[in-house]
C-alpha cells in the first residue's frame, strides 16, 4: 500500500511541475528545491525528487547533486533532434491516415477546428494550445496509430515550451490554424501530396519561432 500511495504522490507532483515548466509559469533557470516543492504540496521529500527524476530524463530539469535543480534552458542541438523525429513520424502518420480516410473522420477533424477558430476569438491561448494538441493527436488515433502518438510525444515535449512562447505573437495563433485548416481539407479531398506538403510546411515554422525566442528570450537558450 505504501508504494503505491508513494507512486500516486510522485505522479501528482511530477504532473503538476510538467505542466507548469511547459507552460512556462515556471520559467527557464528557475531554480527548484526538494524542501520548498515538498512544502508547497503538502508531501515529504521522497516524491518530489522521484518527480525531478522524471522531469531530468525529459531534459526539462538539471539536476546537480550537492547544487539547486534549475528547469533547463532551450538547447539548440536537442530541438534540432526532436524536430527530425517528429517530421518523419508525422509525415507517415498522414500516408496512412490518407488511406482510411473518410468524411466521418474528417468531420472529427472540423470540430476540433472550430474550436480552437472559438477560443481565439476569446482571447483563450491556453485553450489554444491544447485543441492544437488535440488535432494532431486526432490524426495519429483516427488513422488507427494512437501508440505512434505516445512515442512521438518525447519529441514533441522538448519543443513545446518554444510552442507556448511562439503564441506570444499576436498572428501566430491565426498562422496555426490556417495550417491545421490546410491539411485537413488535403486530407478531406484526399490529397495525400497536399496533405504531405502542408504538414511539412507546418512543422516548418519552428525555424521562424526559434529565431524570434533567440531575439527576445535569448536568456532562455543554454
Amino acid at each position: 500500500m505504501e508504494d503505491i500511495v508513494r507512486r500516486t504522490t510522485t505522479d501528482a507532483v511530477y504532473e503538476a511541475l510538467h505542466d507548469e515548466i511547459v507552460s512556462l509559469e515556471i520559467l527557464p533557470g528557475t531554480k527548484l528545491s526538494e524542501t520548498e516543492v515538498a512544502g508547497r504540496f503538502g508531501v515529504s521529500r521522497q516524491p518530489v525528487r522521484n518527480a525531478f527524476t522524471r522531469l531530468g530524463n525529459e531534459d526539462l530539469l538539471v539536476i546537480r547533486p550537492q547544487k539547486a535543480t534549475v528547469v533547463r534552458g532551450f538547447s539548440m542541438e536537442r530541438v534540432a533532434l526532436a524536430r527530425l523525429v517528429r517530421m518523419a513520424v508525422e509525415l507517415e502518420i498522414i500516408h496512412r491516415a490518407m488511406e482510411v480516410w473518410d468524411a466521418t473522420r474528417a468531420a472529427k477533424l472540423a470540430e476540433n477546428l472550430a474550436l480552437q477558430e472559438q477560443t481565439i476569438s476569446d482571447g483563450d491561448l491556453s485553450a489554444f494550445h491544447a485543441l492544437d494538441y488535440d488535432f494532431h493527436k486526432l490524426i495519429y488515433v483516427l488513422s488507427g496509430n494512437p501508440m505512434a502518438f505516445e512515442v512521438m510525444l518525447e519529441s514533441k515535449q522538448k519543443v513545446d515550451r518554444l510552442c507556448m512562447l511562439s503564441l506570444e505573437k499576436g498572428s501566430a495563433a491565426e498562422s496555426i490554424l490556417a495550417d491545421h485548416r490546410e491539411i485537413a481539407e488535403a486530407m478531406a479531398a484526399g490529397d495525400n501530396e497536399q496533405a504531405q506538403v502542408s504538414v511539412r510546411k507546418h512543422l516548418s515554422r519552428l525555424d521562424e519561432t526559434i529565431d524570434f525566442i533567440h531575439k527576445t528570450h535569448p536568456g532562455y537558450f543554454e
